[in-house]
């Protein structure tokens, strides 16, 4: 596979280093029109009210998926659906180290998105800000080939991107998208746009986002949207990007002051110009204190009952987007269906990591690889 990261950066045009690239314009809302671009902007698309306008709700975990977490993952989102009565979305933002394929299967045939987070996730955080195209084809480019292969699910349902640490690489892994056709990147962070919130764009022009996680993208590339992570704003008035980063917080053994900071946050949303609300979280936080966890049982209860409020994931988010609908026509619309993944279950190792020499166990849908995938080599052959 490291060969097919070559050739990808071979075909692509925009491999200059990001200095070279031609800067994007402003944007021209008259030539920039959905469905495949818009503008960056807190108006609702397509003009609609906010009354008219479904509130989405993202519930989002990151990192690797195994046994530990999944109990929590089956106890908060399965066997729920929306007011429409179709089920909720989650997205799930996984890292290939050890990822249990086979978990990961089973959260996509649960109707759940699956995104990617990086094969490596290495530290030190300078290394994403400094990634370059090659690197960003490594890292997702391939991971989008390796989670399709080892989970066994379709590779045209992998459609969303979020960067380690929430740090931006430029346009450097917006042009790996653009060539390997992921939908859109939440990594974004915006303190700016929080009220209104800031509605997903494209970036075919220049975007107004603010950018506290340099570099940011500066340059016109077609096909990718950004899906804006808007922050939540915590009890002292500081904006926090993830839940479990804010640092005001309710005492965490308290569930019902969790579930009215929660409420708090959402309603800014609902309350105003209806952009996406987004719960992003890595378990551990839900794990370590229970009241928090179960504070978002009862607000996703809440929601659940609401008829203009769906729980949703990443992509459903932007295919709507780009065809804006209201509440009564959403509501009517067939529930989202993805094609049935199959696993083959195999249990691997011990694969030695050429990276560092330590020895790995995976569980997988497919045929066990000759050592471990890592960067380069992401199936392992």
């Amino acid at each position: 596979m490291k060969v097919i990261s070559i050739v990808f950066l071979l075909l692509f045009t925009l491999t200059k280093a990001d200095d070279q690239l031609p800067l994007a314009e402003p944007c021209d809302p008259e030539l920039c029109k959905l469905p495949s671009c818009r503008c960056s902007s807190t108006d609702i698309p397509g003009n609609l009210q906010p009354r008219d306008t479904p509130q989405f709700v993202m519930l989002t975990f990151d990192d690797g998926v195994n046994v530990i977490n999944m109990e929590n993952y089956q106890q908060i989102a399965y066997n729920r659906r929306n007011k429409n009565n179709c089920p909720i979305g989650v997205t799930f933002f996984i890292n290939h180290e050890y990822t249990n394929y086979q978990l990961v299967n089973e959260l996509y045939n649960q109707h759940f998105e699956i995104a990617l987070h990086s094969v490596s996730h290495q530290t030190p955080q300078s290394y994403w800000a400094e990634a370059s195209y090659d690197d960003m084809m490594k890292e997702f480019g391939d991971q989008k080939l390796q989670m399709a292969h080892f989970a066994n699910i379709p590779i045209n349902e992998i459609k969303g991107v979020r960067i380690p640490f929430l740090q931006m690489t430029g346009n450097s892994s917006f042009q790996v998208m653009a060539e390997v056709g992921l939908q859109y990147d939440a990594t974004w962070p915006t303190i700016r746009f929080t009220n209104p919130g800031l509605w997903p764009y494209t970036l075919d022009y220049a975007s107004t986002q603010d950018c506290f996680i340099p570099p940011c993208p500066t340059a016109s590339i077609p096909g990718p949207w950004v899906l804006p992570m808007i922050s939540w704003i915590d009890l002292n008035g500081n904006p926090c990007s993830m839940v479990d980063s804010c640092y005001s917080v309710p005492p965490r053994d308290d569930e019902d002051q969790w579930f009215e900071f929660i409420l708090t946050n959402f309603e800014r949303h609902y309350l105003g110009n209806r952009a996406p609300f987004g719960f992003f979280i890595h378990e551990w936080y839900l794990s370590a204190y229970p009241a928090v966890k179960r504070a978002l049982i009862r607000f996703m209860d809440l929601l659940n009952n609401l008829e203009d409020v769906f729980m949703v994931n990443g992509g459903d988010v932007i295919e709507w987007v780009k065809n804006p609908i209201p509440i009564n026509e959403y509501k009517k619309k067939p529930c989202r269906t993805s094609p049935p993944a199959a696993c083959n279950r195999s249990s691997c190792g011990p694969l030695r990591g050429d990276h560092n020499g330590l020895d790995y166990w995976m569980q997988i849908c497919n045929t066990c690889p000759k050592v471990y995938p890592w960067l380069g080599n992401p199936l392992g052959r």
